[in-house]
């Protein structure tokens, strides 16, 4: 790292916050408003819901005075648990943020490169280095203080863009592969609704759920047997740990009382009721998750996703029931009516829309395989570990 050195953050970039927005200037419709809770959805580059907004005019007013995010800014949450998550602005168009909640780096020179930066943030080393600075013992905080004097490891500009173009490679393929998975599914949830409910046979019996499928309810083993270094069989509690197909292995138990078995549909069944994953290996299933397979066929995979999918609406009512929260039991599954089609129908469909899923299944592993390769990569780049020069040499 001979060529690398060290630099306060300060020194190469503005750091600064918003000006305040009373509860007075929110109006319908206008300019966004974001809070940190939508920034750290775009970070994760998820929907935004409940947005705020402000006047067009009030907007202007700071814009002229004081500027605003533009392309290639920095936001990082501030307060709260999920402080230290950067966002890099890129094509938002106009918005404005509450003072706060998240610190904002701008005007950035011709020493740092904002887009370098934000890998940095998001690198094991980077998220060390700001709960390094955070304030604070019930609620941390970042201050721009703390972030101004944050020692950053800098290589030349040139290295700095080279780093991030192979990062953001990464992230672009990453992208890719999610927005394709996102289309299919869609695609998949077309062909079922037209070929089970607008094609749908008056003379298909209507049914219980138990009629077509066996489920599964869930049962957490004893806390002793939880571990985090993979020891036993992967263990699944709830939608916390569900992504958009497959859900991911953070907790591991020793003595699985119940279990899923590879491509079951999971179902969570408590608090919130109605998230929706499948199995991507055999698990345990804690408590707050139900697995489901066709009766008639365990290996309709496919059939079985899609058909839970479109009772999801049923389902999700019972979040509303219970004194504290909403839970559905096996009682409750076992009594959802549905409409049963013939077998030779759910085959056909099966075997026509699986490639469709299957393709779905293979995206999510090259995903997985992709964000392993990335954040390998981040530490071992943002440190110098890894030579850029080194990486070329070896293509």
């Amino acid at each position: 790292m001979s060529s690398w050195r060290e630099c306060k953050l300060g020194e190469v970039a503005e750091v600064l916050s918003s000006k305040r927005i009373f509860y007075s200037d929110y109006v319908e419709s206008g300019i966004p408003f974001y809070r940190s809770k939508e920034i750290i959805d775009k970070a994760q580059k998820k929907s935004l819901t409940d947005c705020l907004y402000i006047a067009i005019e009030k907007f202007n007013e700071i814009k002229n005075k004081y500027g605003s995010p533009i392309d290639g800014d920095i936001l990082i949450s501030a307060v709260g648990e999920r402080s230290g998550i950067p966002y890099i602005v890129n094509n938002d168009g106009d918005f404005y943020f509450k003072d706060g909640n998240l610190i904002w780096l701008r005007n950035f020179g011709n020493k740092i490169d904002s887009l370098y930066l934000s890998f940095w943030f998001r690198s094991s080393i980077g998220q060390l280095s700001l709960e390094n600075i955070m304030i604070g013992s019930a609620q941390k905080a970042l201050t721009i203080c703390g972030i101004r004097d944050l020692e950053i490891p800098l290589p030349s500009i040139e290295e700095q863009k080279a780093i991030a173009e192979i990062l953001s490679s990464l992230d672009d393929k990453i992208d890719l592969l999610h927005r394709q998975n996102k289309t299919l599914e869609d695609l998949a949830q077309t062909l079922f609704r037209q070929w089970f409910i607008e094609e749908a046979k008056e003379e298909w019996e209507v049914r219980k759920l138990s009629d077509e499928f066996y489920f599964t309810m869930g049962l957490s083993p004893s806390g002793n047997t939880y571990n985090e270094e993979q020891n036993g069989m992967p263990m699944f509690q709830g939608n916390a740990d569900f992504e958009f197909r497959f859900p991911t292995n953070r907790v591991y138990t020793t003595d699985p009382k119940r279990v899923a078995e590879r491509f079951d549909t999971l179902i969570s069944v408590r608090a919130p009721v109605g998230a929706q994953n499948m199995a991507k290996e055999k698990c345990c299933i804690g408590r707050g998750v139900a697995s489901f397979k066709y009766k008639f066929d365990n290996s309709f995979y496919t059939y079985t996703y899609y058909k839970m999918h479109s009772l999801m609406e049923e389902i999700k009512q019972f979040n509303e029931t219970g004194t504290v929260f909403g839970s559905i039991g096996k009682s409750d599954f076992e009594n959802i009516e549905i409409i049963k089609p013939p077998f030779e129908y759910v085959a056909k469909f099966q075997n026509e829309v699986k490639p469709i899923d299957d393709k779905i299944i293979l995206n999510c592993k090259q995903i997985q395989t992709l964000e392993n390769l990335r954040d390998t990569l981040l530490p071992k780049l943002l440190s110098g570990e890894v030579k850029i020069d080194d990486m070329r040499e070896s293509r």
